[in-house]
């Protein structure tokens, strides 16, 4: 009986060890998550995403970690849906007890998910969630540009360039991406003093078939269709278009970004197409050359706006961890505090722009770049 009780003891003690290891090693490591739809019509931008911002982390383990502690990561698919990016939120805290959130991708996801960090007071940094009420909440910060920016922005670029005098706009009413881009580029493009001689929207239930709005571009005489929605739909209209006989610029924003990779698309089509991004992957500086060599080492091909934009989502959220001097045993709530108020004292270069900082509301300063497609090629517009 007393040898028993002796070993009893013993295994408790070894059980004991075996918990307190275990939990050691778990606040030895930074837990970070992220979400995109790495499945489905958008999984050029969430397999970006998830791939980009694993690049990161890899290059920041390999060189020691944040502050000495390494990171463990994991990315979840939502598949471009609410309730499913929710979910991916939660499997990511039960599984690996995440701290820091890289994501989701998209606006209406992140500002579903936003919802669940403001309750956990996590710290949240979307790559590309640019709608204006993803950063309502002063725990979520973007490395995009919002949706304004990016409306207001493009106006500008037209107008500077004179890239066009009667401006057609098709755009996606169903969505907060492409409804609030428009809103700000059809302010701005009267501040401007261009004409928007046609204005089209078209829904989540009307997506395939353009040529009603094409039809009434044509007629208007437009010889710039502004197009503020994603390559899915912008490859269908340019397909349609060409069968039209419509000969027009085509320029839109980041959700263009990915267009030459679709599976059966003929990219001469595409031929002359402008669109806004923060990411040119042909820049000849060492830091994105570095990304973009790893990049296609692990993935094999070359990474777009939002793999960029990951990437330096994770380096953003090193820098300011040790800045704030946040390390892994802090609660959650603690480093989402301490990252609130360094993410507005740090200052990067990235792969998507120098001298990257941040204001409180969560908005990154940072200059835009637009790229021509040319020769089934991107390249810098300017």
């Amino acid at each position: 009986m007393k040898m028993k009780k002796i070993m009893a003891l013993a295994l408790t003690a070894a059980m004991t060890v075996s918990l307190s290891a275990a939990f050691a090693q778990a606040d030895d490591t930074f837990k970070i998550g992220a979400i995109g739809p790495t499945t489905g019509p958008a999984a050029q931008y969430g397999s970006a995403v998830v791939n980009g911002a694993q690049v990161a982390v890899d290059e920041i383990n390999e060189a020691g970690g944040i502050g000495g502690a390494l990171i463990e990561y994991k990315g979840e698919d939502d598949e471009l849906d609410n309730e499913k990016s929710i979910n991916a939120y939660n499997s990511l805290k039960d599984s690996i007890n995440m701290q820091i959130l890289v994501g989701p991708t998209t606006s209406g996801c992140t500002i579903a998910v936003a919802e669940k960090t403001k309750e956990d007071n996590m710290f949240q940094i979307t790559p590309s969630g640019s709608s204006q009420d993803c950063t309502k909440y002063d725990n979520v910060f973007r490395v995009c540009f919002s949706d304004p920016a990016q409306g207001e922005k493009s106006a500008e670029y037209i107008a500077d360039k004179q890239l066009g005098t009667k401006i057609g706009i098709i755009y996606d009413s169903s969505d907060t991406y492409s409804a609030g881009i428009e809103a700000a580029f059809e302010a701005k493009a009267a501040e401007v003093q261009l004409e928007v001689a046609v204005k089209e929207a078209f829904t989540a239930d009307s997506n395939t078939d353009f040529t009603a709005q094409l039809q009434k571009c044509k007629d208007a005489g437009v010889d710039l269709i502004f197009l503020p929605i994603y390559y899915t739909q912008a490859g269908t209209i340019l397909t349609q278009a060409y069968s039209m006989g419509l000969d027009v610029q085509f320029l839109g924003c980041d959700g263009l970004d990915g267009m030459l990779a679709m599976d059966n698309f003929q990219k001469e089509l595409a031929e002359g197409v402008i669109f806004l991004t923060p990411f040119d992957s042909n820049a000849e500086d060492e830091l994105t050359q570095n990304f973009v060599k790893k990049y296609q080492e692990a993935y094999g091909e070359t990474p777009n706006q939002f793999a960029a934009d990951a990437y330096d989502a994770v380096y953003a959220v090193k820098v300011a961890c040790e800045e704030a001097g946040v390390t892994p045993d802090m609660e959650t709530s603690d480093i989402c505090e301490a990252l609130k108020k360094a993410f507005t004292e740090i200052n990067i270069d990235g792969v998507t722009g120098a001298g990257m900082h941040w204001t409180p509301e969560g908005e990154p300063e940072k200059l835009p770049k637009f790229m021509l497609i040319k020769d089934g090629a991107y390249v810098p517009a300017d």
